[in-house]
């Protein structure tokens, strides 16, 4: 089967770039079928075969630089990675050259990748509330080179408003960490919030200057064919999001 791909709508060809979708792969049961995560309980050697197939099927050009996501704040450089080492701790990755495969595994948080319009340099981020209220965005953006009015964001599937609830403490800490952040929050009838995940992110990006930015409008809770989603079924498998440079013509 064809490996599903969703790719990322922004007006740049020196990049591949987006998010794979459930169909392609080999898992069965609640991880079926490119479950692409190790940690979630699926059987390993299926996860190997789903990230050969993949490779294959989107011709990545090498294995992505995976991290063991904390849902903090730390940012590490591709390059100061060993190959085949263990997978850093961390929310997000930059590459400085364009010279490796970023690679962010999600099911209802944000991936958000940035590229530069003037350098080689690519980012990876996993957005869930805390990396994202903690200031992953930052800390990100401040890691590359490039002046951030010439990066360019990506939001890819995360979980939309009228499915995120959250409570007073999460409303309270986005209030204090980024302007405009009341408008990204709707009450609900159970005396708590919707959060607008996506809203949210473009107001964190225009703080730290960056203006162009794509993407938004899914939903991995509502399209259970195509995504995967924790709050949505509990024991579930991840998708991937993915970003490296295009080859030259």
């Amino acid at each position: 089967m064809t490996i599903q791909w969703l790719a990322a709508e922004w007006p740049l060809a020196h990049v591949v770039a987006g998010t794979t979708m459930r169909a392609g792969g080999v898992s069965r049961g609640p991880y079926a079928s490119l479950n692409l995560a190790a940690h979630v309980g699926d059987d390993d050697a299926a996860v190997a075969e789903n990230r050969r197939r993949m490779r294959n099927g989107l011709s990545v050009p090498g294995e992505p630089l995976w991290l063991e996501q904390v849902h903090g704040c730390a940012v590490v450089r591709s390059d100061e990675v060993a190959p085949g080492g263990a997978a850093p701790m961390a929310d997000a990755a930059i590459a400085l050259q364009g010279d490796a495969v970023l690679g962010i595994l999600t099911a209802d948080c944000l991936p958000v990748l940035v590229c530069s319009l003037t350098r080689k340099e690519l980012a990876a981020m996993h957005c869930g509330w805390r990396s994202l209220a903690g200031g992953i965005v930052a800390a990100t953006v401040a890691a590359l080179a490039s002046d951030p009015a010439n990066l360019v964001a990506w939001l890819g599937p995360a979980i939309s408003q009228p499915y995120y609830e959250v409570g007073d403490e999460v409303r309270d800490t986005f209030l204090a960490g980024v302007e405009d952040a009341a408008s990204c929050f709707l009450p609900n009838d159970r005396g708590r919030w919707q959060a607008d995940l996506y809203g949210l992110a473009r107001r964190y990006l225009a703080a730290v200057g960056v203006s162009r930015v794509y993407g938004g409008g899914f939903c991995t809770y509502a399209e259970a064919t195509r995504f995967y989603s924790y709050r949505r079924d509990g024991t579930t498998g991840r998708m991937a999001t993915l970003i490296w440079s295009a080859p030259s013509p």
